[in-house]
């Protein structure tokens, strides 16, 4: 890669993330969002063998959009600005694929995780369709810059705001918002549920917190599932430390349920599920105190 398309992507993605704060934090939550960013640099796309709408299927698209309100609420939401499909912070910083790289890896890289293997690492080398996103091998340094330029600083602010978070209120809980297709090949009838909450199954969050929040949205009339099939990523296991008074606890949403799948826009389910997490949300802020045994109170 020449200077000027470094310079142009740097320039492109600056700043990584986006941090929306509320003018005050009312409540110990924190959301973040670090699959629905849908800048896609120039010198990606032209790398790619893929077109752009083939590499959005990797894309929480406009999870950050849904989860918005919640700034209104008084807890702040982060959302990386950079797809999925070009670095992928739910990841450990150095989940690389030997299949994708040119050169050496570096005796610390996690070669062999079960992500990698899939082709799902922190570069990804498919997208969900296990199409391969790529038309050759990239230089080892553009994962280094990628990782250093945008995936560190990324991780910086949020375990920041979680430690800020944390000293302020006594706690501190993640809620990290994904997406999943509507359908698989492990729902071959029905589809998917409504909902899946992963805590890791119990590692990464307080279980009271996490039925609590799966009856909240059932008596919403939804379908919820815990941990099966997702029970958490990177994120929701490298922060959720109850015992150390942070806990984290991932939601994925059936995108049938506010998109269509096709054309990547919003469907007329969207403004009434956003409005269904905006409730379950402010249920989570009214119940706190009880369901972490009031650690939850603030300063």
């Amino acid at each position: 890669m020449s200077e000027s398309e470094r310079a142009s992507i740097l320039a492109e993605l600056s700043p990584p993330f986006t941090l929306y704060k509320p003018d005050e934090q009312l409540t110990p939550v924190v959301f973040c969002s670090p699959h629905s960013g849908r800048i896609y640099p120039r010198a990606f796309l032209e790398s790619s063998r893929l077109d752009a709408m083939t590499l959005r299927k990797s894309e929480d698209c406009f999870v950050d959009e849904l989860f918005e309100p919640v700034v209104g609420l008084g807890a702040p939401l982060i959302a990386a600005r950079f797809p999925r499909a070009y670095l992928d912070v739910n990841r450990e910083p150095y989940e690389l694929d030997p299949e994708l790289f040119d050169g050496r890896l570096p005796a610390f890289a996690n070669t062999q995780s079960a992500r990698v293997v899939g082709g799902l690492g922190t570069i990804a080398r498919v997208v969900a369709d296990t199409e391969e996103i790529y038309r050759a091998r990239l230089p080892i340094g553009a994962a280094f810059e990628r990782i250093e330029r945008l995936y560190a600083p990324f991780h910086g602010a949020l375990a920041e705001l979680l430690e800020t978070t944390r000293r302020r209120f006594g706690v501190a809980v993640l809620i990290d918002c994904h997406s999943m297709p509507s359908a698989s090949i492990g729902y071959p009838s029905g589809g998917r549920p409504h909902f899946v909450l992963g805590d890791r199954f119990g590692a990464s969050c307080d279980a009271k917190l996490t039925r609590f929040m799966r009856e909240v949205l059932q008596r919403g009339g939804f379908e919820v599932q815990v941990n099966r099939p997702y029970a958490g990523g990177f994120i929701t296991e490298h922060y959720g430390s109850p015992g150390h008074g942070v806990h984290a606890l991932q939601i994925e949403i059936n995108r049938a349920l506010y998109l269509d799948e096709a054309s990547f826009t919003k469907n007329r389910g969207f403004p009434k599920l956003s409005r269904a997490l905006s409730d379950m949300t402010k249920r989570i802020f009214d119940a706190l105190p009880v369901l972490l045994e009031g650690r939850a109170a603030a300063e």
